[in-house]
């Protein structure tokens, strides 16, 4: 009994360690092969996924293959397979090196799988870690995958991941006359879903492409909720290679829509903002170009400004929510404010109305108050998809 004890401790000693780059022993979807490899049993698969696509230390793709699954191609998303490429960056098709399997983009100009793409595919499988932005691409390329599927009657199987950003509901709601890559649909800028329960949204409000319906299966996580503080294991994207750029990108990705460099080009990205044109006193840094930020904004000029990475908003708490006191202080700050925002800004923010209530002088508090009835129509929604406690 003693020694069956002890066999079975050393073997949850071993789960434990492989599996504690989870949080709170978090197992996503992906971990979870026997759930979702019956499906793939004699099919042809095509995955979309990255860098973020592992089983612990491992790749899906090669955790797939060497289970003997028929993988016919890799679809790529922002970033590129290996997650190495700049934000907008055009990435090519390719050939991975490791696998010799051809790898598809789909972003830039060809975003959504062709009938030619799908001709060699029977089930398609999504797997990339989202940080739970509207303006956050993934997530945009997780809507058109579906829609081709359903288009293309392929079977489409997302497998869950955290959301580290998914204890909060919060921001605009994005107006449809605003749609882009950045954002498709009338969603917050913080959404609180995993990419399982957007999927399904997708699905059950009928937002996809022409009112079709994908064949989705969702593979959830296990150990999860969405109050589950949860460390990445993969940087999602260059320029988020940490947890506190994680926490902060809902807020600070505001000044990509601005001549404000939010850090891009330093070691702390997205924790940083500042510009030439600020106050010469305090903090600086200058952007330089680096993996990731190969001609990052304000290269190589000297900047003023804030170092937000020990700030509070850098560490999840409860009750948080985008914080708008940093570019309201941008704005104040900037002294050439027909210069201020650039076309782009529009997108992110998903609507003209934030834009014009900065430039009136609006508070924060008062800008907040716009956004209460759009938030409460968007949790009503979102309560039918999810899947995990909050």
């Amino acid at each position: 009994m003693n020694r069956l004890l002890i066999i079975c401790t050393l073997l949850c000693s071993l789960f434990t360690s492989a599996q504690a780059q989870y949080a709170s022993h978090v197992i996503p979807g992906a971990a979870q092969t026997s759930q979702y490899l019956p499906q793939l049993k004699n099919k042809r698969v095509a995955l979309l996924v990255n860098q973020t696509a592992t089983i612990g230390d491992t790749h899906l793709v090669d955790t797939l293959l060497k289970l003997q699954v028929h993988i016919t191609k890799i679809f790529s998303p922002e970033h590129g397979f290996r997650g190495q490429a700049d934000a907008g960056e055009k990435v090519g098709n390719s050939t991975d090196k490791n696998t010799g399997l051809p790898v598809v983009s789909l972003y830039g100009q060809h975003r959504k799988a062709t009938a030619a793409d799908l001709q060699d595919v029977d089930v398609l499988i999504f797997d990339v870690q989202d940080v739970g932005a509207r303006f956050y691409t993934y997530i945009s390329s997780l809507q058109e995958l579906m829609e081709s599927a359903a288009e293309n009657n392929k079977p489409v199987i997302v497998l869950d991941r955290p959301n580290p950003n998914g204890d909060y509901v919060d921001g605009p709601i994005l107006d449809t006359a605003f749609r882009s890559f950045v954002g498709m649909q009338p969603i917050p800028i913080v959404h609180g879903m995993t990419v399982g329960e957007y999927a399904q949204m997708l699905n059950g409000e009928g937002w996809l492409s022409k009112g079709v319906k994908a064949r989705l299966t969702v593979i959830p996580c296990e150990n999860y909720t969405h109050h589950t503080y949860y460390r990445l294991p993969v940087a999602p994207s260059p320029n988020l290679p940490d947890m506190a750029a994680v926490n902060l990108y809902t807020s600070l990705c505001f000044f990509e829509g601005t001549p404000i460099s939010l850090g891009r080009g330093t070691d702390k990205p997205f924790q940083l903002f500042g510009s030439p044109l600020f106050p010469k006193k305090g903090f600086s840094f200058t952007p330089r170009s680096v993996a990731g930020a190969k001609n990052p904004p304000l290269k190589d000029q000297l900047c003023y400004g804030f170092d937000l990475s020990k700030a509070p908003e850098a560490t999840p708490a409860k009750g948080r929510k985008i914080a708008l006191k940093w570019l309201l202080q941008a704005y104040a700050l900037y002294p050439q404010k027909d210069k201020f925002f650039n076309a782009f800004f529009n997108k992110l923010a998903g609507n003209a109305q934030l834009q014009q209530q900065i430039k009136s002088g609006v508070s924060e508090a008062d800008i907040r108050k716009s956004w209460e009835p759009g938030l409460r129509q968007f949790k009503a929604i979102r309560a039918k998809y999810l899947l995990y406690e909050e």
